[in-house]
């Protein structure tokens, strides 16, 4: 039996919405034991996702730099930037300032080997699935293998 996107997806996808604050997406993420989540607007259209990592590019050594250079210039009286503010006021950045934009989408009939495919090219660890360009489910890595252990895909091993 081929087995496609819709067969072993997550149909009940937690998301976030491209207004939500970091830290709403962070308690998100930590609250459901996940490391990235689709970011969606109310009609389930997929604008987005966000995962641990984009959460820490704000915090990472390139704006650490930048951050000691502004400093510098606060301590000798420059009046603040525009960005100086908005870095010291982090928590009122958005899902929509850190999300990546850019995404592997997949629609619910592709195989299982389409979808091992995607990951496997694109180096990411799930991939929403789409019907009619909204969201209705996610395929991770663990759901192709869970997949392959359980002998459900072509070719699997015999029970």
């Amino acid at each position: 039996m081929l087995l496609d996107a819709a067969a072993i997806m997550t149909r009940v996808v937690i998301t976030v919405g491209p207004d939500d604050t970091v830290s709403k997406v962070a308690e998100t993420l930590t609250g459901h034991g996940i490391s990235a989540v689709p970011v969606c607007e109310a009609d389930g259209t997929l604008v987005g996702m966000i995962s641990e990592g984009d959460l820490m590019r704000p915090f990472g050594q390139a704006n650490a730099l930048r951050r000691d250079w502004w400093l510098n210039l606060v301590a000798e009286g420059t009046e603040l930037s525009k960005e100086f503010v908005d870095y010291i006021q982090l928590d009122r950045r958005r899902a929509r300032d850190l999300m990546t934009r850019t995404l592997i989408t997949a629609p619910d009939t592709a195989s299982l080997g389409e979808l091992a495919d995607l990951l496997s090219r694109h180096h990411v660890k799930r991939v929403p699935i789409l019907r009619d360009g909204k969201l209705v489910g996610i395929v991770s890595r663990a759901d192709i293998v869970r997949a392959v252990a359980q002998g459900k895909a072509a070719g699997g091993p015999p029970h």
